[in-house]
């Protein structure tokens, strides 16, 4: 899903790049080798070995930060249910 969406800023952001205006063309291919970097590089790779080294941390400060030690969030050990017995 990113990874399409992705692909079609770049392509869109790439179109500047059969306009006339040298500025324009050399702002739109920027843009759109930034922005497949980023699709490809940054969140295929990075952020999945990023979460895999910080573990349970990646997740501070929302609550699931603090269910992490309890089970997961959608397991019975994180439910409410459960922690009050």
């Amino acid at each position: 899903m990113i990874t399409s969406a992705g692909l079609v800023l770049a392509g869109t952001f790439s179109v500047l790049g059969v306009l006339p205006l040298v500025f324009l063309t050399e702002i739109g291919f920027t843009i759109a080798v930034g922005v497949l970097i980023d699709t490809f590089l940054v969140r295929s790779l990075l952020v999945p070995a990023l979460v895999l080294e910080i573990g349970d941390d990646v997740w501070l400060p929302s609550s699931l930060a603090r269910t992490a030690g309890q089970g997961s969030p959608g397991s019975a050990a994180g439910s409410p249910a459960a922690q009050a017995e």
